[in-house]
């Protein structure tokens, strides 16, 4: 048996050592083309990859999609030119989304892409379609031209056993060096970070699923939600303005701040207290935020996947504050900053109860960020047109103006009269500059209302959404960059906590939720106590964690609270296939 194996191996060597003598130059020309096709590879990884774990880790994944496109061609000079082309694009795809929510591509880019993803890509760049065609039209025939010259065939046994080995590599590594949560938010390592997030994603849903709960069946646990309270008909309700304050809190809680007189005024409520609001996301992702005061939810029961939670959320969720307004007779309304479809944000809000969903191309401008007064005239033409004598209105409104940088003055033709800086640094000054154009341009809207709407009732709700980015440099000025990430990720309330404020027009607000420091899930719960509407049984129930906790929610009792409340919302119906 082994001198026919010989024989035919010998004669496999003849006969390619016949071609090469032919085709010398045509089958080195070959070789050339692949091998250089696998060093731009390493050149392109090498420009984006930065450090010996990140690269490697970039060049098993490279290897990794070689190895499937074998496993399915079996010609390497096609299967490095589709490898080729494929990082490009990952990388073009991750340098893109960094450009607009500063945080690189991950793996449930991929697992929960839906139709809002290609329409926000569209809105943005309506072009992309057209250069997508021309793109494929270049492409598919040099595809078939690479097809047509790769003369060389690799046995499909053997990339598989290649493909496995990478699998084991990068899992591995990926669990003894684990993502730290600041890693995407660098705009670096494009490969290594995505190859890393597929592994801590597909980890995650194995063993949680999309969002934490208690096991079925628990006692105490798992039962059915009692029957919903109902609304007193025809009693009369305010209308609800909230308002997401964006990147607000008060500053002068780092040291050494100087504000101006008065400054502290603005954070308080109508009855003069002030009061902290503990957000889910420290100078970042407003979507948490967003989640939390629509659903009661907490954005943190999802996890690592968090990121993306008003896109796993979307159609899931039939439980929270727009729900519960509509059910005592509200009309809801949601006037968004960005487009519709960015993170799915009109899908997610209309399943969460939102009647009509305002984006800035409803709105008829071209770019998110707009003065603060702009969105309060939105308010106002939405209250004047909507208006109904006996349906009340609930109105999201989100203010952008003190988004991030501080770096440049932004319309410092809108700086209020008499307004100087307090003496700090100036991207400081530049902050509390903006907050305080945001405090002008609310009272503006405030008494405007009480000119166009002298009778009627309304209930003004503002909150910061997070901290902006630069606290984290302010409120411990000499701790050491690896503390301060622990103090984050572990969520130390004092990079956390912003404000809240409840107003009211015409109207006396019931304050008895509004505790003196609130996690951002209950604020549902106490802007309908303040409203007036009765809690139905979710909210009963949470309101009980509420005052046991003192007012904290996922954090309390290390997340078994959460747990347990999730559980009971997916066992009465209101969550659904999570």
């Amino acid at each position: 048996m082994s001198n026919v194996t010989t024989s035919i191996l010998s004669g496999r060597l003849q006969l390619l050592l016949k071609r090469f003598g032919e085709h010398g130059w045509l089958w080195s020309l070959r070789v050339a083309l692949i091998a250089a096709m696998h060093l731009v590879a390493v050149y392109l990884l090498a420009s984006v990859e930065y450090g010996p774990f990140a690269m490697t880790l970039a060049l098993l994944t490279w290897a990794l999609l070689n190895f499937l496109s074998l496993i399915a061609l079996r010609r390497p000079g096609v299967s490095a030119a589709l490898s080729l082309a494929l990082v490009a694009v990952l990388i073009a795809l991750s340098q893109f989304k960094y450009g607009i929510t500063q945080l690189t591509l991950t793996f449930l880019d991929f697992l929960i892409i839906d139709r809002d993803t290609v329409s926000f890509l569209h809105s943005i760049f309506p072009q992309l379609k057209t250069q997508s065609f021309v793109l494929a039209a270049i492409a598919v025939p040099a595809m078939w031209l690479i097809w047509r010259a790769d003369p060389f065939r690799i046995r499909r046994a053997v990339s598989a056993v290649g493909a496995v080995a990478c699998i084991a590599l990068i899992a591995g590594l990926s669990i003894i060096y684990p993502e730290q949560p600041w890693e995407p938010f660098q705009g670096v390592n494009h490969i290594s970070n995505l190859a890393r997030s597929g592994v801590v994603s597909v980890s995650h849903l194995t063993s949680t699923g999309w969002i934490e709960a208690d096991p079925p069946n628990m006692i105490g646990s798992a039962r059915a939600a009692p029957p919903e309270t109902e609304c007193v008909p025809g009693a009369k309700r305010p209308n609800i303005v909230m308002v997401l304050d964006e990147s607000s809190f008060d500053i002068s809680a780092a040291p050494g701040i100087k504000v101006p007189e008065n400054y502290h005024d603005f954070f308080k409520s109508a009855d003069g207290r002030q009061r902290t609001f503990v957000a889910e996301s420290a100078g970042g992702p407003t979507w948490y935020t967003e989640f939390n005061v629509l659903t009661g939810l907490s954005a943190r029961s999802f996890g690592k996947l968090k990121f993306y939670v008003t896109r796993i959320a979307a159609g899931k969720i039939s439980r929270g504050l727009p729900q519960a307004l509509q059910r005592c007779g509200y009309r809801t309304f949601s006037l968004y900053p960005t487009y519709g479809d960015f993170l799915s944000a009109r899908s997610f809000q209309t399943s969460a109860g939102i009647d009509k969903f305002i984006d800035m191309a409803e709105m008829g401008v071209s770019e998110d960020m707009q003065p603060d007064r702009f969105y309060f005239d939105q308010a106002l033409h939405l209250i004047a047109r909507e208006r109904k004598a006996n349906q009340p209105m609930f109105v999201l409104v989100y203010l952008t103006a003190n988004h991030f940088p501080w770096t440049t003055s932004y319309r410092p033709d809108l700086t209020p009269a008499g307004w100087t800086a307090p003496g700090n640094t100036a991207e400081v000054d530049e902050y509390i500059r903006r907050q305080a154009m945001t405090a002008s341009d609310y009272a503006s809207f405030v008494e405007r209302l009480k000119t166009d709407h002298p009778n009627e009732p309304f209930l003004l709700v503002r909150f910061g959404d997070h901290q902006p980015a630069i606290s984290q440099k302010l409120l411990e000025p000499k701790l050491p960059q690896a503390k301060l990430a622990d103090r984050i990720m572990n969520h130390d309330p004092r990079y956390y906590k912003t404000y809240y404020a409840i107003d009211a027009l015409n109207y006396k607000p019931d304050m008895s939720s509004a505790l003196e420091t609130l996690d951002a899930v209950y604020l549902p719960l106490a802007v309908q106590e303040a409203a007036g509407v009765p809690l139905d049984s979710t909210f009963i129930e949470q309101k009980k964690i509420m005052l046991r906790c003192r007012g904290l929610f996922y954090s309390c009792r290390e997340g078994t609270e959460a747990k347990r409340f999730n559980r009971l919302l997916i066992d009465a119906g209101f969550v659904k296939n999570l």
